[in-house]
């Protein structure tokens, strides 16, 4: 098997440079280097010239039909935004140090994500790696990007992006992305990149001219669907399942998180979800790294993540989000948009218990049958998480969790997270209680787009917050507003937040009980009528675990009847050492009963048994 490299766009040879484009629309093409025009020689549906005497750093453009000026579809950088030129690079010109590298399982994966421009003051790829030694003493063990696509202008998620084989210019460009990435892997770190494969942002998508990457026949929030299964899909195909493998083989990237799959229609016997999975783990196993596929989706269908020979797409997991809604319904009692049906500890216990919490019944909010049951599949196919992006931003109008409740019951939940079964993911930010909030923000450069942008959000999350309430996203106070807000980490009570999550990843990763990903050796109880949930886990070594969270205001004396075990206190959220109240009730076990303060976790571990 041989492994993969690019063969469209521009590549650099000895003593020339080969471009390449499918554009099957196009009559004739040239490029443009330096004012001269190059003509390129038709082949089936693509265009190609190998043009001398060019070198990496020239800056080019195709010429469509004579007159249009276009950048490359799969331009490596566009040093001058969406609309300028693209430029040539030589991947062979950065030096890796990253050899003896090899990747990490997926159950060990400790996921922090983060977006590029907010995590730092300077909003770079070479910033992030002086936050690397923070990452590595909180526990983290693989770094999530936001997408890092050229997008229009400096300011942006990454969801818009156009040239979705550039990381951005602002950012550092291909060259600050591989430091980044090089950087990473010698700390043993791995790096997720966020993907968008479902649409492209409106300013600056000139792929409809090349080529008929859309479709008309489905339609998503973002206008027409990527054409997956119509006339010229092999060519659409192949420019994702290439891009795909472009950031795993050039970048080194060692999972990629595919952006809302449910906006991806396909009806083709193989399902483009499934082909990438198959080239991009084939290509993993040519490079001889261990690399992941993970997909972001709302439909609650197991066949995301099940195996091709049982008709499924065989992805390697996929964010938990009903485990989000769950935890934050209990702990913020909101029922606003799709968190109508959460706000009992019932579905808590059912997202850690079995997966899914609408799995084939009646969802209100959906008003039909929702979902299908995943208690078969191991936690490790999970990503949960109590705050990302994305609910911070649109459900909670930009606000944090630990804005909307008290720092106990955030502590609270971060307990619920980090002992659960599945991938933990942490937002920026999170594991200091930070408080600056993370807003939706843009910087197009189109008014008119600008302005539709601004009412569509508004119109959009009204459901979740008062009308008006939602902040200009392309107003550059939006933006500053959402950086991290580093000096709180020599403050209290953010330093003791910090230490408490530095303490749960510590005792996640010694106790196999904890680490192990076995939903099928969870035990829960609860009791809705005193807000107390229980979760006990378990490992063929002998490992025990029992998490005892209680969610009222109210002291509580729990039982400890299970199994004659004998228990240690392991971590106790609300102690002074993590910002809890000095004169609570320290938990002490005695005549087979612990107390527990309210709003606060007890993790005990068992006296004996395998670690």
């Amino acid at each position: 098997m041989n492994s993969w490299m690019m063969t469209y766009g521009a590549s650099p040879q000895k003593s020339s440079v080969h471009f390449r484009v499918w554009a099957p629309k196009i009559r004739n093409m040239a490029v443009k280097i330096s004012g001269r025009r190059f003509p390129m020689h038709r082949q089936g549906e693509d265009f190609e010239v190998d043009i001398p005497d060019v070198e990496p750093g020239a800056d080019y453009l195709f010429v469509l039909d004579e007159n249009k000026e276009r950048p490359d579809p799969v331009s490596s950088w566009q040093p001058y935004g969406v609309h300028g030129p693209s430029r040539i690079v030589d991947p062979s010109e950065f030096a890796w140090s990253d050899e003896d590298w090899g990747g990490i399982a997926l159950k060990d994966y400790i996921i922090y994500e983060i977006h590029t421009g907010t995590f730092t003051t300077e909003g770079t790829f070479e910033a992030i790696i002086s936050k690397i030694p923070y990452l590595k003493q909180l526990g983290i063990t693989a770094l999530e990007l936001m997408p890092v696509a050229e997008f229009p202008g400096s300011r942006n998620w990454g969801y818009d992006g156009v040239n979705l084989y550039a990381p951005h210019s602002a950012y550092g460009g291909p060259s600050g992305l591989k430091q980044l990435v090089n950087a990473c892997h010698q700390s043993g770190l791995a790096v997720v990149l966020d993907v968008v494969y479902n649409h492209l942002g409106p300013e600056g998508n000139y792929l409809q001219e090349f080529a008929s990457y859309f479709t008309e026949i489905y339609r998503t929030p973002w206008g027409p669907a990527m054409n997956f299964d119509g006339p010229y899909s092999d060519g659409v195909r192949r420019f994702f399942i290439e891009n795909a493998l472009y950031w795993l083989t050039e970048f080194h990237i060692d999972a990629l998180r595919l952006d809302a799959i449910h906006g991806i229609f396909d009806f083709s016997a193989f399902h483009i979800l499934a082909e990438l999975r198959q080239h991009f783990h084939e290509q993993s196993q040519v490079l001889g790294r261990q690399a992941w596929v993970i997909a972001e989706s709302d439909l609650n269908d197991i066949r995301v993540i099940r195996p091709r020979a049982v008709g499924g797409h065989e992805l390697d997991a996929q964010w938990h989000d009903e485990f989000h809604h769950a935890v934050y319904g209990v702990l913020t009692g909101s029922k606003r948009g799709f968190l109508e049906g959460f706000g009992k500890l019932a579905e808590v216990s059912k997202a850690i218990s079995d997966g899914f919490v609408y799995d084939g019944i009646y969802s209100s909010y959906r008003r039909r049958r929702f979902g299908s049951s995943s208690i078969d599949e191991p936690g490790s196919k999970f990503v949960a998480f109590i705050q990302n992006h994305d609910q911070i931003a649109n459900t909670s109008e930009g606000r944090r969790l630990c804005s909307l409740v008290s720092l106990e019951s955030c502590k609270l939940a971060a307990a619920i997270l980090i002992c659960s079964p599945y991938l933990p993911l942490l937002f920026m930010g999170e594991e200091f209680s930070e408080k600056a909030p993370f807003l939706y923000f843009t910087s197009h450069g189109d008014p008119e787009l600008a302005k539709a942008v601004r009412e569509g959000r508004q119109a959009e999350y009204s459901e979740f917050g008062s009308p008006g309430g939602i902040p200009d996203p392309q107003a550059p106070e939006t933006f500053a507003k959402s950086r991290l807000t580093w000096p709180l980490l020599d403050q209290p009570p953010h330093n003791a937040v910090l230490r408490l999550y530095q303490d749960l990843i510590a005792i996640r990763k010694r106790l196999s009980s904890l680490s192990n990903c076995r939903k099928d050796l969870v035990r829960l109880h609860l009791d809705e009528d005193v807000q107390r949930l229980q979760m006990e886990r378990s490992d063929p070594s002998g490992c025990r675990t029992l998490l005892i969270c209680n969610f009222a205001s109210a002291f509580q004396n729990v039982p400890l009847a299970i199994g004659g075990v004998e228990w240690n206190v392991a971590l106790w959220t609300a102690s002074p050492v993590y910002a809890g109240d000095p004169v609570a009730k320290e938990p002490r076990i005695g005549a087979g009963r612990i107390g527990i303060s309210g709003r606060s976790a007890i993790l005990l571990t068992a006296v004996t048994g395998g670690q």
